[in-house]
Parts: structure tokens; sequence; C-alpha cells
């Protein structure tokens, strides 16, 4: 198997051994159409990615709790250019923050990729809750800290103006766009230091950033470490397999989840598979599930930009067909509840259980589907949110935030995405049938 490099920020390489490699298999295997299906109670209003729509296209959401009125509590997405959109629990907007620009009309736009939270962080003016997304675009990642209560929108802009690049040497490296991609926070509870974790576009690399508070109360990050998950496998007849990509990129990670009771990090690669580490970067990698291409050959056809698939020998998975996007956690009292993965080849969500000694077992799966004519489901996934808590009258079991990748019924032929709110009940209900 091969190993996963490991830099540290002092440019020191340290090479962490798979040599107890393992790769858990689930036993159960469950057809697409079989599966049960919720429905979601509303929508956003669709986001369109061309120039009369801000090139605004939805992509990972993230809830954020009211503990002192749940009812008002928010749901904050990225529209990658669109840049932030903050919605009420009816799904209706109430403020948009643009993704600011590149240095110069030259340089690539603001690009808000992912989205997660921190809880209480300390700045110099008080605790606060904040929004952190990855900004594609600039390879940075920026921070908004939230105030249900301020007029102009509960959101403001805390970013310290000198934040560094996250794995950018320079502007040009930046406008190659192989820059900040995939997003989770978590705060070290031994600690109390926050820390996101970020993927690099079309590599394998996810970075550990601790963030730290300025004087004035913004906020920047220094890079604790790096680690290179593996992009060549061998399979269980001998061969060497990598999934087939443009030529020069490696399978990268997006979707990206800690559990904050035991610090592990689940990273979704989304040609291979859901890894399972240490959120600290340190410690052997576990592939908890594969996809179902995982080891089908492939070759890349210059012409029409696609890779063509050669004979599936059989090694993948069957739950989650690449690409596997977003994940997201639905905790549940004495550490048990779900791991919920978003299979985009499939339109499903497949489910595993949160205990690790279990083995992360695949536990069933759902389909979100159209509630109406007017609110459909959600298609080619890509961000996914749950909260398991009460939230006012409208979901007093939890929320479940998806994106939708092909918004119907659109406008003609412009490209529609959104989010679609479903009951956290109705969720739970299906997967404990």
């Amino acid at each position: 198997m091969p190993e996963p490099r490991i830099r540290r920020s002092n440019a020191l390489l340290v090479t962490a051994t798979l040599a107890a490699f393992t790769v858990t298999l689930p036993a159960q295997a469950s057809a697409a159409h079989g599966l049960p299906t919720v429905q979601p109670k509303a929508e956003t209003a669709a986001l369109h990615d061309d120039e009369a729509g801000g090139n605004a296209d939805a992509d990972d959401p993230a809830i954020w709790r009211n503990a002192a009125d749940p009812d008002r509590s928010l749901v904050v997405a990225t529209a990658k250019e669109g840049g932030l959109r903050v919605y009420d629990l009816a799904a209706r907007e109430v403020q948009a923050l643009p993704a600011p620009a590149g240095p110069t009309p030259d340089d690539a736009p603001g690009r808000f990729n992912n989205v997660d939270l921190v809880h209480g962080l300390r700045l110099a003016t008080g605790r606060a809750d904040l929004a952190v997304t990855s900004d594609r675009g600039n390879d940075r990642l920026r921070f908004y800290r939230i105030d249900p209560d301020r007029r102009g929108g509960p959101l403001v802009d805390v970013t310290d103006p000198a934040v560094p690049p996250v794995f950018s040497a320079d502007q040009e490296e930046i406008n190659d766009q192989r820059t900040a991609y995939g997003l989770a926070t978590y705060t070290d509870r031994a600690t109390g230091r926050a820390y996101a974790l970020v993927s690099r576009r079309e590599t394998s690399t996810v970075a550990l950033l601790e963030l730290l508070p300025g004087r004035s109360g913004t906020v920047s990050y220094r890079t604790v470490r790096t680690l290179d998950l593996p992009t060549a496998f061998r399979l269980p007849d001998g061969t060497s397999w990598t999934p087939c990509l443009e030529p020069g990129e490696l399978p990268q990670v997006e979707g990206m989840v800690v559990d904050p009771a035991n610090g592990v990090l689940y990273a979704g690669q989304e040609d291979v598979g859901i890894w399972r580490l240490r959120a600290d970067l340190t410690g052997t990698p576990q592939l908890v599930d594969k996809v179902r291409e995982y080891g089908v050959p492939g070759t890349y056809d210059e012409e029409t930009e696609e890779c063509a698939a050669g004979a599936d020998p059989g090694f993948g998975g069957t739950h989650i067909a690449a690409d596997v996007e977003g994940l997201t956690l639905i905790p549940q009292s004495r550490g048990d509840g779900y791991l919920v993965a978003s299979s985009q080849g499939d339109n499903t969500f497949a489910a595993y259980d949160r205990e690790t000694g279990e083995g992360n077992e695949y536990e069933g799966g759902f389909r979100v589907t159209a509630a109406s004519a007017r609110l459909d489901g959600s298609e080619e996934c890509d961000g996914a949110a749950a909260l398991n808590a009460p939230l006012g009258r409208r979901y007093p079991h939890g929320l479940l935030v998806v994106q939708d990748g092909d918004d119907t019924p659109g406008s003609g032929e412009r490209t529609a995405t959104g989010f679609k709110f479903v009951d956290l009940g109705d969720v739970l209900e299906a997967l404990d049938d």
C-alpha cells in the first residue's frame, strides 16, 4: 500500500507508514432504488451560475443554532463566486455577502467553496461564534462573526487583512487554482484551541491550520502540518490502480467533518472513498468505505476531455457512487449516531455507524425526493449539514440541509442550484426502519 506523506510547516518531511493499513468492507448492500425516501419541507430560491445571477452556484451549508431563540437559527451557505448566503429556517435569504475580488482584474476572483462553524472562539472583543469559509479563488480562509441582532445582517467579516495563502507560494500559483477547497473545523477539547482542516484542489493534500485571534477582533491562522492521502492503490489481483482524471490531477478531497467527541476526521476522497483519521493528521488513515468505481480502469480522452471506463473488476464498494461529496454527522446520545455521506453518482445518501469501535459499518441510506411539483428533491448533491437539536417550531427534531445540484423547475436553460431543508426526524425514522 502507498504511504501518506506528512509535511510539517518547517518543511521537515515525516513519513507515516501504512503497513497496518486496513480497509473495512461493509457486508450488506442496498440498491439505490430500494432505499427509503424523505421529502424537503422548504427550499431556498434558485441560484444561477451566469452573469445575470452573479455567477452564484450553491455548494455547501452549515447550520447555526440560536440558543437564546431557536426559531431564529440560521443556515449559512456558500455560492462560490456569489459569496455567502444566509437563510432563516423558512429558507428565506436574510443576507448575501460577496466573495472578495482578486488583487487585480486579471487575477482569479474570490470563490467560496465550503463553510463550517466555530463556536465560542475567544476574540479580543469577546467570545463569538464564527462562520469559516474556504476562498478557493484567493487560496485563503475567511471568517465571519455571527451576531443575529446585528442591523444589516447577522454576519460581519472579521478576517485579518494579512491572512496568508493556505497552499500557494504566489499569486501566479493562486491563479492556477490548485487552492483551498474542502473545509472542516474543530476545537480541541483538551487545549481549547480551534482548528480548520483544508483540502487542496486537484491534489490529495489536507492541511491542519490553527486559528489565531488577533488584537483587534480579527482572525488569522498558521499551518501546523499537512498530509497527503494515497493516490495509487494495490488491488486484490496484484495490480496498481489510480482513478482516471485529467493529466496532472490527483484524486482530491472535498467533503470533510470532524467528530468532536473523539477528534476523528472523516474525509471524502471523491473518486476513492471515505477515510477515517485523526483530526490532528497523525496516525494511520483507514478507508471506511470505497466508491463503486474503485479499481475500474480508465483512459483519458483528450478530445472529449472525459475518461473511458474499462471493465469493472469488482473491487469497489456497494453503497456510494463517485463522487463521494458532502459529509456530516448526526450525533445521538451515548456516542451513537450516524456519519452521512452524499453519494453524488446515484443521488443518494449513505449512513454509517458513528462509533469507530463498530468499524463505522454501513447502517442504511435514503434519498431526498420531490415533495410536490414545485418542491423537488436533491440531485448531484455537493454539500450537506445536519443538526440534531430542536430548532423551534419548524424543526423541533432537528434539521438536515442538502445542496441540490439541479434545482427544478428551473428558469429555461439556466443552470439552477439551491439548498433543500429536510426534517431530521424524518431522516432518523427512515434510517431506523
